[in-house]
């Protein structure tokens, strides 16, 4: 008899785990476009918010789309039309989505995709319907850790960044960066060139060389696939200049001369609004994705990779990330 109730009990507890197994596999999730300004293959933004599709695709089987404007700003609004007409969110990736979305008869005052949520990568409206969640990225408390990176490896006391552009979302990088140096060396120097493009790296390694001509012996890549050609730049340059990656960990492009990447984390930002929308989604809102929310951050590829950045310095950039969070630091940001 006790054989039996023990068979009894195990049949049902497999049958249980198994029930809960398949719920969990069964889950489902709306389908999901990322429409970006640019292209993918930057290894930096736009692949960092693809990555949260891939995931998707692989976790839940989660519809995907892609689309590329290209810097072409004839399809920001063109892209996100086409996208609402096959995925249940949408989420238009750069700040240049602004005048699409904004626009009074634009796809989000469109009937026909009433039903559809909509995510503004990178960026906020000023007035933000219900069917659209703006999520936005402290990039400035980032770049002030790299920044203080930057500022305890330079030896010339001269530190650069490259900027895709003149724009307050970029700027905002900067500014942090250029605090997080002046922590690190009160008297540190900081130089910024700025591209004028997120696609072009021949333009990003003009403007790295220039910087690393005048001086600077750190620059930090902020630029998205033209950021590409700093890493070039400091590799032909040579005579120990170094740089520092942006959105995703760029260390693995160039290990030698690439000492950390300051990253925010669009892909798991975008993953974890799909995998659970109940909790993530909040129509009409600003999500701010700040440092203690551990979406921002600065890393330093894996551990079988040269370490430029010694254990003591990664130390004290922990301690300042607790301040940032604890709110005992405020950094400066681009935004008014």
């Amino acid at each position: 008899m006790k054989k039996f109730l023990s068979f009894v009990l195990a049949v049902t507890l497999l049958a249980g785990l198994t029930a809960f197994a398949s719920a969990d596999a069964a889950k489902t999730t709306p389908s999901i476009a990322i429409v970006v300004a640019g292209s993918l293959g930057d290894r930096s933004f736009y692949d960092s918010a693809n990555e949260g599709l891939t995931q998707l695709a692989a976790d839940f089987g989660t519809v995907t789309k892609v689309i590329e404007c290209k810097e072409d700003a004839s399809m920001y609004e063109n892209g996100l039309f086409e996208a609402a007409k096959e995925c249940d969110v949408i989420a238009a990736v750069g700040w240049q989505f602004w005048d699409a979305l904004a626009a009074d008869d634009g796809i989000l005052t469109d009937p026909a995709f009433a039903d559809k949520k909509f995510l503004f990568i990178d960026n906020a409206l000023e007035e933000i319907p219900e069917n659209l969640m703006c999520i936005t990225y402290a990039q400035n408390e980032g770049s002030y850790l790299a920044g203080y990176i930057a500022g305890k490896l330079s030896k010339s006391g001269i530190v650069g960044a490259v900027g895709g552009e003149d724009a307050d979302t970029i700027n905002d990088f900067l500014v942090g960066y250029e605090a997080g140096a002046k922590l690190a060396n009160p008297d540190a120097q900081v130089q910024f060139q700025y591209a004028n493009t997120y696609e072009d790296p021949a333009k990003g390694k003009e403007c790295a060389l220039a910087l690393y001509s005048g001086g600077c012996d750190v620059v930090f890549a902020v630029a998205g696939k033209t950021g590409e050609g700093v890493f070039e730049a400091a590799a032909e340059f040579g005579k120990g200049v170094l740089a520092i990656g942006v959105d995703g960990d760029q260390k693995y492009i160039n290990p030698d001369i690439i000492v950390c990447s300051m990253v925010k984390k669009v892909g798991k930002s975008i993953y974890d609004v799909v995998s659970d929308p109940d909790t993530y989604f909040k129509g009409g809102s600003v999500w701010n994705a700040d440092m203690s929310t551990g979406y921002i951050d600065v890393v330093y590829g894996t551990e079988d990779m040269p370490q430029q950045v010694t254990d003591e310095i990664k130390a004290e950039v922990e301690e300042i990330k607790a301040k940032i969070i604890a709110g005992e630091i405020e950094v400066p940001t681009a935004f008014k």
